[in-house]
C-alpha cells in the first residue's frame, strides 16, 4: 500500500510581525512571484482534501527564509538585514519545524506502509501552460509513477513534460538521501502560473481536478495489489 505525502514549501507571502519592519516600502515585491508562489497553496490543499491526509506546508515568505535551500542561500537580501541571532530564531520557529514535519511523517508512514509517494507542490513563472514532473537522481520508484502520471495527463492533452534526474533542492536531496529510493517516492510537481492568474490555456479549476483524479488513477496502478489470503482446506 503507498502512503500520500503532500508538501508546499512556497505557500504564502505572510511575513510575521516582528520581521515586518525589513519590507516596510517593498511589500509589492511580497506579493510577486520573488515572495510566494500564487496557487500552490490551493493546488496542494486540493490534494490533500482529495487524498484525506494532512498537507505540510510553509508559513512565512521565502523572502524571510527560503525552505528549500540550505546555508546562506535561504537568506533575501532583506532578511539578512536581521542579526545572526534573530535569523537563528527564524529557523528554530519556522524552518526546523517545517523539514521535522516532513522527516516524521515519511518515517512514520514507512513504518507503516510498503511505499510513500511525497509530491513537492510549486507553481512557476517563468513557463506557460505547462505541467512539469521531476524526478532525483536514482530515484527509479519515483520515475515509475511520474511516467504513469505524465501519460495520464499527455492523453488528456495537457503540456507535460517529465524530467528524470534533474537537480533537486537541498530540502529534496536531503530527504532523498534519508530514505531509501525503492520505498520513497519524491516528485516536483510544477504548473504554470498561467492556468492560476490568468485561466489559460485551462481554466484551474478544471486542471486541478484532472491532476488530482489522474494521480488517484496512477497510485492504483503502481501500488502492487497484496495477495489474498490462502485459506485451509476444508478437511471433510
Amino acid at each position: 500500500m503507498t502512503a500520500l505525502l503532500f508538501s508546499c514549501e512556497n505557500a504564502t507571502c505572510a511575513v510575521p510581525e516582528a520581521y515586518r519592519e525589513i519590507f516596510r516600502g517593498s511589500e509589492d515585491l511580497l506579493t510577486s512571484k520573488r515572495g510566494w508562489e500564487p496557487g500552490s497553496l490551493n493546488l496542494a490543499q486540493g490534494f490533500a482534501m482529495k487524498f484525506r491526509t494532512p498537507l505540510v506546508h510553509g508559513d512565512v515568505t521565502r523572502l524571510l527564509i527560503d525552505f528549500e535551500q540550505d546555508g546562506d542561500a535561504r537568506w533575501s537580501e532583506f532578511s539578512l538585514k536581521l542579526p545572526e541571532t534573530t535569523r537563528l530564531k527564524v529557523v528554530d520557529r519556522h524552518e526546523r519545524p517545517y523539514r521535522l514535519s516532513l522527516n516524521q511523517r515519511i518515517a512514520e508512514d514507512l513504518r507503516r506502509h510498503d511505499m510513500v509517494l511525497h509530491v513537492m507542490i510549486h507553481t512557476d513563472s517563468a513557463t506557460d501552460g505547462l505541467v512539469l514532473l521531476e524526478t532525483p537522481a536514482g530515484g527509479d520508484l519515483a520515475e515509475k509513477f511520474a511516467r504513469a502520471w505524465r501519460a495520464h495527463l499527455a492523453a488528456a492533452e495537457v503540456d507535460v513534460r517529465q524530467v528524470s534526474g534533474s537537480g533537486t533542492t537541498p530540502l529534496g536531496a536531503s530527504l532523498t538521501k534519508e530514505f531509501p529510493a525503492n520505498r520513497y517516492a519524491q516528485i516536483r510537481l510544477s504548473v504554470s502560473q498561467t492556468f492560476f492568474l490568468e485561466g489559460r490555456p485551462w481554466r484551474w479549476e478544471t486542471l486541478k481536478k484532472l491532476l488530482l483524479e489522474s494521480l488517484a488513477r496512477v497510485v492504483a496502478e503502481v501500488t502492487p495489489v497484496s495477495a489474498p489470503e490462502c485459506s485451509s482446506p476444508d478437511p471433510r
